[in-house]
């Protein structure tokens, strides 16, 4: 995955909160068995974690006064996210929000930016607070996609995912996907309670994984805000089969099957690997979020 050397960053897409102190109590996920739990909860649920029931809805929002400090300094330029990890992931919210701001106009609409938020230890949400635990998650309380990059290295080495910069890409697309949802009133449908192979908890998490292939489709036409030309320059198979790697760790089996044992599809909430992967590549070969409808 390449990005061009020229184009400018848009670092406005994404608030650093890493390193800062967040207000509240106690932190509300804890580590050891605790927090695997509420990791394979969490991760990529899609929801804050206030929903997920693993956070105190007293805390309020951290400040972001220190937000942009630390990614303004050191990513300037598509040269930059072709070096370095924070500034890349900067990059593919840039590609991310780009692709979804024109397919939303071509639709007649408008679509509503979300920052993504760079976290370390712990963090307070409109959702309630969480810590690193829970993993990457998108807040529908105040619209933001948090992120720890930590996680990645959870991916690779406590997932067995094999890791690369397209892989990181499709966390991020797949939060972003969430935020769509939203922003289409379709991610309401996840919080009835239920879980199972056929409940609407993994419907949303299959078409979030559809509408970040759908991105991956169009990454490299994708024209960029300021310079209107493609910032993603080039997306390989090998970049594609990361992702689909990727996709495939954290299907609900691959997960249960490794710390449980076994495999109970009724506790299911994101998908088996095989689905996940399907969705994926559904929306990278059509590239039309219409066929990503996994309520049908």
């Amino acid at each position: 995955m390449q990005f061009d050397d020229d184009a400018p960053l848009d670092t406005s897409d994404v608030q650093d909160v890493r390193g800062s102190r967040v207000p509240g109590g106690r932190a509300t996920v804890g580590g050891g068995i605790v927090g695997l739990v509420a990791l394979l909860l969490g991760l990529f649920f899609g929801i804050g974690p206030q929903e997920l029931g693993l956070a105190d809805g007293s805390d309020r929002p951290a400040s972001t006064a220190s937000s942009l400090a630390q990614v303004q300094q050191s990513c300037r330029t598509g040269r930059d996210a072709n070096t370095k990890e924070d500034c890349r992931l900067v990059a593919v919210v840039n590609s991310v929000q780009d692709h979804w701001r024109q397919e939303f106009a071509r639709g007649g609409g408008t679509y509503t930016a979300s920052p993504t938020v760079f976290f370390s230890g712990r963090v307070g949400t409109a959702c309630g607070a969480a810590t690193s635990a829970v993993g990457p998650f998108y807040c529908p309380g105040d619209r933001k996609v948090y992120l720890d990059l930590g996680f990645f290295d959870e991916l690779r080495t406590t997932f067995g995912a094999s890791g690369g910069a397209f892989a990181q890409a499709y966390v991020v697309a797949h939060e972003y996907g969430h935020h769509v949802q939203d922003l289409m009133g379709t991610l309401r449908r996840a919080q009835d309670g239920r879980t199972g192979a056929d409940s609407n908890a993994v419907r949303v998490e299959l078409q979030a994984d559809c509408y970040a292939g759908v991105w991956a489709h169009h990454a490299t036409t994708t024209k960029d805000r300021s310079t209107g030309r493609p910032l993603v320059t080039s997306l390989t198979d090998a970049d594609i089969r990361d992702g689909l790697d990727a996709a495939a760790a954290v299907g609900d089996d691959r997960i249960q099957e490794r710390f449980q044992g076994r495999v109970a599809p009724e506790s299911w909430t994101h998908g088996s690997a095989q689905q996940r992967q399907r969705w994926f590549r559904q929306g990278y070969q059509t590239g039309d979020m219409g066929r990503c409808d996994t309520f049908r």
